[in-house]
């Protein structure tokens, strides 16, 4: 074996390895921050309950409050009738949202690649 085919022998075999190093530190590195991630998504779904009760108490408190100037049941209903009136503008509001939003495809990016695939065969062409 001559001295180019040996360089070009060690050449591939330190390619191969700093690929499989570099692949070996990816997947560690992936697994670190899916568990950091992890981490932090049960913390903002514990966050997300803690904050939904606290919510509820403060709808119980004005029900509450407003208990002391009329019958509990009508301070209920009126509580109930202005939070689910909410509810209904917010869901009117995010089905406008998602109904821009469809269909999920990059339609100006597929348009864009079609532009460049155009100008690539034209001068192709030329």
């Amino acid at each position: 074996m001559n001295d180019t085919q040996k360089l070009v022998s060690d050449l591939s075999e330190q390619v191969s390895r700093l690929v499989r190093d570099e692949l070996r530190l990816a997947r560690l590195e992936i697994t670190r921050k899916g568990k950091r991630a992890g981490i932090g998504a049960g913390a903002v779904g514990a966050a997300g309950v803690i904050a939904f009760l606290g919510g509820a108490l403060l709808v119980t408190a004005v029900v509450l409050l407003l208990a002391l100037v009329m019958p509990a049941w009508l301070a209920a209903a009126i509580v109930a009738v202005v939070l689910l009136a909410a509810a209904a503008v917010l869901g009117l509001a995010g089905k406008k949202q998602v109904q821009r939003s469809v269909p999920p495809v990059p339609e100006e990016t597929i348009a864009s690649v079609k532009a460049d695939i155009g100008a690539v065969k034209e001068g192709a062409h030329r």
